[in-house]
């Protein structure tokens, strides 16, 4: 398989996405991974994707944040890399990405790819954690990343995502590698409004699909329903659907993957 490098995007949250040596540099190399995501002084993402053929109805990934540490699943890369393996690889429309959480079944329908996940693995904890003399009340649930899950009363629009986020992220109850943080606000059309503040970014990114399906469960918990649609801050819509009675449930996650552009179509 040739080496190359793209760069590809889920509902705005983007990625660098390696095939054949590319793959290997990106997988093995943390630095490099840090150095290439940069906005400023690389060609910038959220992270990195090495894909690698495992079979002929099967793809591994490799996930890297920005700062070059590894992640056991991203649900937006997970779709990107199922997107690539058939736009890139020749794979079938139906196939399974091996992400470092569990295999995860998916089906690529154009730019629309959806996943079915695994439920979590334990219930969400409940918490009520103090910033800056602010109070705030969540829900922990780990979906391959944990996440916490704060619902906010106010506009998400003008919500200091930068201000909060960070706080919450590395707060010291929620151990010592800290969270993903989700906002949450009721939308219109029977949809929520989400913003996330991601580890391993360390900024807030423009969607984040793990984040959404912890909501989405949170959110059902809560409130009723089997399916949810989210406003994600690029203003592309994910899709969640419960398989089961929520928060435990496995679920599908449902939205689009582009594949922007190959930024190098060699090894280098």
């Amino acid at each position: 398989m040739r080496s190359g490098l793209f760069k590809v995007e889920g509902a705005g949250n983007d990625f660098l996405l390696g095939t054949g040596a590319w793959a290997g540099r990106l997988a093995a190399d943390a630095a490099l991974v840090q150095r290439m995501c940069q906005r400023r002084l690389g060609f910038g993402a959220d992270g990195t994707l090495a894909l690698f053929p495992d079979g002929g109805r099967a793809v591994r990934v490799v996930y890297r944040n920005a700062d070059g540490g590894e992640a056991a699943f991203c649900g937006n890369a997970t779709r990107c890399a199922a997107r690539a393996a058939v736009a890139l690889l020749g794979y079938p429309p139906r196939l399974s990405v091996r992400t470092a959480w569990a295999e995860i079944p998916a089906e690529v329908d154009g730019e629309s790819v959806r996943l079915t996940l695994p439920p979590p693995a334990s219930e969400p904890r409940a918490f009520t954690l103090d910033v800056e003399g602010s109070t705030w009340k969540g829900w922990l649930l780990d979906v391959g990343v944990p996440h916490l899950v704060v619902p906010v009363e106010a506009d998400l629009n003008t919500f200091e995502v930068e201000r909060w986020g960070p706080a919450l992220r590395s707060h010291p109850a929620l151990g010592s590698a800290g969270a993903n943080v989700t906002f949450v606000a009721r939308g219109d059309e029977g949809r929520v409004n989400v913003r996330s503040w991601e580890r391993g970014v360390e900024a807030e990114t423009l969607s984040c699909a793990s984040g959404v399906v912890a909501t989405a469960l949170i959110w059902m918990m809560l409130d009723g329903g089997t399916s949810l649609a989210c406003a994600t801050r690029s203003g592309q819509i994910l899709h969640v659907q419960t398989l089961g009675t929520p928060p435990q449930s496995a679920t599908r996650l449902e939205g689009p993957a582009h594949i922007l552009g190959e930024v190098f179509p060699f090894e280098a």
